[in-house]
């Protein structure tokens, strides 16, 4: 036997007799929004992506926006929050922090989200297609030159997913690009509902049940295993299918529980910090392997000094969640 093969025989050896390589495979991290400021490239970003790291996190989702002005438009344009270089800068920077990069796509519309995406007309369906892949296949070349672990085909689309287009978009992204392709789901009701999970090489949803008035631990804990155990009903029906939690979040707000999905634009609301801490801690207790794959929080930015006590966002920078984080991750369960 060669000493190589003694190496790898040692490495399966440690796998099947401990549980440190099952931790290892295990994903987590956070979905990375470029500010104006810290462009990805800069000094800014790269000690933001570093901030993260430290925590514990081993994978950043990176977003390149497209826009569409209208929900029912047939035309996707790519936006200019994002360019190419910079999308590559972002890419190198969490690559040589030793991070995994996924490369999501998000489509903004207006006034409204990803979801309301819909056509008037049936006829319309294959000029929005046509529009969307030129930007898909594009990025996906960009994923393949760059050796980007993971590409999302779609994100929250839960308008398209009847059409039979998804499929031939499916395989012409794989003509492209060799990483694992996923898309994700807007929370469970729409992942139901996704015909093409079989084309693509993991499930992955966004998650943001609502989780009533109730801010009990004992009431929080019983909705959270209660999606949990529906989670796990779904993902028996798709048992060679790992399962990811692609965002999973909450504003540090007052009430946020009520709507986890609400925005600060959307609602004006008092800090409450601890009260995001509180529930993002319950989440990562439960969103476990084998159940689930990888869990990705949204959102963090670019700019090292986002967040704050004061600060009601998603983000949890330099709030007390981010010592939730340290303790999970640097200590996983």
């Amino acid at each position: 036997m060669t000493r190589r093969a003694v190496g790898v025989l040692i490495v399966l050896l440690s796998c099947a007799l401990g549980s440190a390589c099952a931790r290892a495979q295990v994903i987590r991290g956070a979905n990375v929004v470029q500010t104006p400021h810290s462009p990805f490239g800069s000094d800014a970003a790269r000690l933001s992506l570093q901030q993260l790291q430290r925590l514990g996190a081993n994978t950043v989702a990176i977003i390149p926006f497209l826009w569409q002005a209208t929900p029912g438009a047939t035309q996707v344009e790519r936006g200019n929050a994002v360019t190419d270089a910079q999308l590559v800068a972002g890419i190198r920077a969490a690559h040589g922090l030793g991070l995994k990069v996924m490369l999501k796509p998000h489509i903004w519309v207006p006034g409204t989200w990803a979801g309301a995406i819909t056509m008037s007309a049936e006829g319309d369906w294959p000029r929005w297609f046509e529009s969307y892949s030129t930007h898909v296949l594009q990025l996906a070349e960009l994923a393949q030159s760059e050796r980007v672990a993971f590409f999302v085909v779609g994100t929250e689309l839960r308008g398209t997913v009847s059409q039979a287009q998804w499929l031939p978009l499916i395989s012409a992204v794989r003509a492209r690009y060799s990483g694992h392709i996923t898309f994700v789901a807007d929370n469970l009701e729409e992942a139901q509902r996704v015909p093409f999970w079989d084309a693509l090489d993991f499930i992955a949803l966004s998650s943001y049940p609502a989780l009533g008035d109730d801010t009990a631990t004992a009431a929080l804990v019983r909705r959270m295993d209660a999606y949990v155990a529906a989670v796990g009903e779904f993902s028996r029906a798709h048992p060679r299918k790992p399962v990811w939690v692609a965002e999973l979040g909450m504003r540090s707000a007052t009430d946020a529980q009520r709507a986890p999905w609400e925005s600060a634009e959307e609602r004006a609301a008092p800090a409450d910090e601890r009260l995001q801490a509180r529930i993002l801690g319950l989440w990562l207790d439960r969103l476990q392997p084998p159940l689930i794959s990888a869990v990705l929080l949204w959102r963090w930015f670019t700019d090292p000094l986002a967040g704050g006590p004061a600060d009601t966002d998603f983000t949890v920078q330099h709030k007390v969640a981010e010592g939730v984080l340290r303790e999970r991750w640097r200590t996983p369960r």
